[in-house]
């Protein structure tokens, strides 16, 4: 279960970083959307971010065989 859990602490990690870089320059990240704002950026790459930070902790939880 440690690999797992370190691969979703290292997406979270990521997408925090995609997170700082897209509020600088939000047109570098969102290059799909037809408009690109922070808020967009916040939306998508905060919610992955806490998303894969959540499941990390409740693997936490979870019993090793």
């Amino acid at each position: 279960m440690y690999y797992p859990r370190l691969f979703c602490l290292l997406l979270s990690a990521t997408s925090l970083l995609f997170l700082v870089i897209g509020l600088m320059k939000p047109w570098l990240l969102l290059w799909w959307e037809d408009v690109q704002t922070r808020r967009k950026v916040i939306k998508v790459y905060g919610l992955i971010a806490v998303f894969f930070y959540a499941i990390y902790w409740l693997m936490a939880f979870i019993p090793s065989v």
